[in-house]
């Protein structure tokens, strides 16, 4: 879509400040105001921290190892990922958004942008005030909102309505006048652009773009020659014009992986069996519901480079399928045979995979000469029943055998808070 000038256009993004440890001080109190880290899988590294953390200087993707000493100093609260919560959370967040415009994408689990065009007769300000007030209402979630003329300016604008105190939250650029808004703009540093980055940052200073407003002032047909063509229209969307368009509706994915680190090393071959059934089971549940079906599959295991004192070893094959499925038994028994391929014995693996690939939509997919089309309408009812099973009475109530049971393999979450809004017995009770 060619880039078109719309100086009336007013998108907002809306961002929940701090999401994971916010989630968590929602349902705990108790945390509110002390130094909380949310580790990721397997308790590895910070993926999450409160303010007062960040005072102390950890900084995100810090090994939480390393710093177990400063956390026992200053009483560092540190909690395993709650992916259930974080997720329900989300969602409500998402379809609180929903009543406020009809025109919605949502960007991540904790950002979302709404294209507020046609309310331009309201007073932004106080209709993003409006959702705050909502969404900390009806879920406690603390967000603020930015708005702009394009999605940049948008990022930019939340950016300014969470560090900057006088914005009470919301951050209209819009409302601004070109010279304000100038002002402004030549204090933000521009790694903070989206598009940016820390990585391309060192580069763009090193020519002379020291601010969002050096980049907003920068030719883009030049930093295009220098960079890409993303580059040209960040440019473009710093001065107000659409380059990248909302997505109401996000397409469906190439590829889609599932993998984890093991909590414990795993040496048997079942084990991985039943690693392997579980992130197939998974990645197939996400190819049905994006209506899509795998043409290849792509299983690996490897050991971890960490531990030199162990001998390493990292292997994967992919398979093609005889015909493009969506079915889990057919995906599972193709991975399970390729495991069988690059599995050696006496090792102590810590992470395994798989990846389908070969995606095509499920309404035009094309079979194989031989296949039965009574097999594959069972095929269609019996997976459909069992995700409707899964989405009504809750994750894995169906599920294949050769899964397992105990999965003294799965991902370490030794401080994980309860499931307070997906489980019954972890829905917190007022007494």
């Amino acid at each position: 879509m060619p880039a078109t000038k719309t100086s009336s256009r007013h998108i907002a993004l809306i961002d929940v400040n701090n999401f994971y440890v916010s989630c968590e001080r929602v349902f705990n109190p108790q945390l509110i105001g002390k130094p909380v880290v949310v580790l990721s899988n397997n308790d590895g590294c910070a993926v999450a921290r409160s303010n007062e953390v960040k005072a102390l200087g950890v900084g995100m993707g810090a090994p939480w190892f390393k710093f177990k000493d400063l956390a026992k100093q200053h009483g560092i609260i540190a909690l395993s990922s709650n992916y259930a919560l974080y997720a329900d959370m989300s969602n409500r967040v998402m379809n609180i958004l929903r009543h406020f415009s009809p025109d919605q994408e949502v960007y991540s689990i904790d950002e979302s942008f709404l294209d507020l065009t046609g309310f331009h007769r309201r007073d932004l300000v106080e209709y993003g005030q409006a959702m705050r007030q909502r969404i900390l209402s009806w879920t406690g979630l603390p967000v603020c909102v930015g708005i702009g003329a394009s999605k940049t300016l948008a990022k930019l604008a939340n950016h300014c309505a969470k560090k900057r105190s006088q914005f009470n939250g919301v951050c209209n650029f819009n409302a601004m006048a070109d010279r304000d808004l100038d002002q402004l703009l030549a204090k933000i540093e521009v790694g903070e652009i989206w598009g940016v980055g820390r990585k391309l940052a060192p580069k763009l200073e090193a020519l002379g773009y020291r601010s969002a407003l050096d980049l907003k002032r920068a030719s883009p047909e030049a930093l295009r020659q220098q960079f890409s063509v993303v580059m040209e229209k960040t440019v473009r969307e710093l001065n107000g014009t659409v380059c990248i368009e909302l997505e109401e509706i996000s397409p469906p994915k190439k590829q889609i992986l599932s993998s984890r680190s093991f909590g414990h090393p795993v040496r048997d071959y079942n084990s991985l069996a039943e690693s392997i059934t579980l992130y197939m089971s998974r990645a197939a549940e996400k190819l049905r519901r994006q209506q899509s079906f795998a043409g290849s599959a792509y299983v690996f295991i490897r050991t971890s480079p960490f531990k030199p004192d162990d001998p390493f070893y990292s292997n994967g094959i992919t398979l093609p399928m005889p015909s493009p499925t969506d079915d889990t038994r057919q995906l599972v028994n193709v991975v399970l045979w390729g495991l069988k391929q690059i599995y050696r014995p006496h090792f102590n693996y810590a992470k395994a995979g798989v990846m389908l690939s070969e995606l095509v939509p499920a309404e035009g997919v094309q079979t194989d000469l031989f296949s039965q089309m009574q097999g594959t309408l069972k095929s269609d009812e019996l997976m459909a029943a069992i995700d409707k099973i899964n989405r009504k009475m809750g994750k894995d109530s169906v599920k294949l055998a050769s899964e397992g049971f105990r999965k003294p393999w799965k991902m370490k979450q030794d401080n994980k808070s309860p499931s307070y809004t997906t489980k019954w017995e972890d829905v917190p009770v007022v007494s």
